[in-house]
């Protein structure tokens, strides 16, 4: 399967619905980041309680990132299974 080359920029409607989704966006960067961290532990020894507090913290930014789009005024995303 060959990709078509994007040959159009994002509208305003576009940006403008990036912009409200940008936190939850963030999060699960964040916990990108913090699940990553804990697959390598393993070349140093193992993970610490910190890299699994960070992964925790992160998981709970996830959640409220997720609850508060409603109230921002966008839709929540809908997830593959």
């Amino acid at each position: 399967m060959h990709l078509a080359p994007v040959t159009t920029e994002p509208t305003a409607a576009d940006l403008a619905v990036i912009k409200v989704e940008w936190p939850l966006i963030a999060a699960e960067l964040d916990l990108l980041d913090a699940e990553i961290t804990l697959l390598y532990a393993e070349d140093r020894g193992g993970p610490t309680e910190f890299d699994w507090r960070r992964k925790r913290r992160a998981e709970a930014r996830v959640t409220r990132a997720a609850a508060d789009l409603p109230t921002r005024g966008a839709a929540v995303p809908r997830r593959a299974a």
